[in-house]
């Protein structure tokens, strides 16, 4: 399963999505946690004190593998950041994401990508979309199984609906503070999403009382799932100090777990994935994709492809 992490910068969505992947690991359960956020951050809350080797850098070796034997890809220099599978394509699987050697393994058992920062001679001349491209190529070819999962911390906002990134996951969780501008995005968020099916949940963060609880309520009705209280341990592990799972206040481990469940109960549904990244890639085809290949994008798409195992 794949679920992002989104919100309002600041709103505590990275280190949502590292406690997430954490519990989840220490269940038992194959993790792989993928930083697409411009600011790189998982690694640091997940325990390590290095940086992954950015996925951004490869972008050519990432391209080259998948695009396979697919007739349809001649190059790298052919393949844009929403290309999709096809017959010939390389097709990931788990433990193939899971054993890329761009990856660290954590301490606590999960694996960690990440897309990387700008480099100096991307500096004003590039956008971050060129790095959160790879992301989005990966899961394009990624063929995961139940109980396997993909956790994903993506840039601040509404910025992942620049491409079709936004639709490739199985369950979104929105991370909002009890605030006017947290839960403005989060609107922002389902207004875009709500037209393409995209499963979507908001996780109160910062919590510090009942009526920061009827505030996220009356602001996100039946969207609100689940929400984090005020907690001690977490400011311990942002400010580096030893941190376990177990140091968790028990309703914020208890929110964890209603996150996981609420993942788990979502159906995996390739008929609209394969839909919805063939519909994006044309768009991103005849918007720019092809002026700046100088080929016809649309040729990309193999009409006889079908997404899932």
């Amino acid at each position: 399963m794949r679920v992002a992490f989104v919100g309002k910068g600041g709103s505590g969505k990275t280190t949502m999505s590292a406690l997430f992947a954490r519990h989840v690991a220490s269940q038992g359960a194959p993790v792989v946690a993928i930083d697409a956020d411009i600011n790189q951050h998982l690694a640091l809350v997940l325990g390590l004190d290095r940086q992954p080797e950015p996925l951004g850098a490869h972008l050519t070796e990432i391209k080259d593998r998948l695009r396979g034997t697919n007739p349809r890809i001649p190059s790298a220099e052919a393949m844009v950041k929403t290309t999709p599978a096809g017959r010939g394509s390389t097709l990931l699987s788990f433990d193939d994401l899971a054993a890329d050697p761009l990856g660290l393994s954590t301490p606590d058992g999960l694996r960690l990508l990440a897309t990387g920062p700008f480099s100096d001679d991307d500096l004003g001349v590039a956008c971050y979309h060129s790095k959160v491209g790879a992301v989005e190529l990966l899961l394009n070819h990624l063929i995961d199984g139940p109980d396997e999962y993909v956790v994903v911390d993506m840039t601040a906002g509404a910025d992942s609906f620049a491409s079709g990134l936004f639709t490739r996951f199985d369950m979104t969780f929105l991370v909002a503070e009890p605030t006017r501008q947290g839960l403005s995005v989060y609107r922002q968020y389902r207004d875009y999403a709500a037209q393409y099916d995209v499963a979507l949940a908001v996780v109160g963060n910062k919590v510090h009382g009942p009526s920061d609880v009827d505030f996220l309520r009356e602001h996100a009705g039946d969207d609100l799932l689940t929400w984090m209280e005020h907690s001690a341990a977490v400011r311990a592990l942002e400010q580096g100090r030893p941190f376990a799972l177990d140091d968790l206040e028990p309703a914020n481990a208890d929110a964890l777990t209603v996150l996981r469940k609420a993942l788990d109960e979502q159906e995996k549904d390739w008929a609209r994935f394969g839909r919805q990244t063939v519909e994006f890639h044309l768009r991103n085809a005849r918007a720019w994709g092809n002026a700046k290949t100088g080929r016809d994008l649309t040729e990309q798409v193999d009409p006889e492809f079908v997404y899932g195992p």
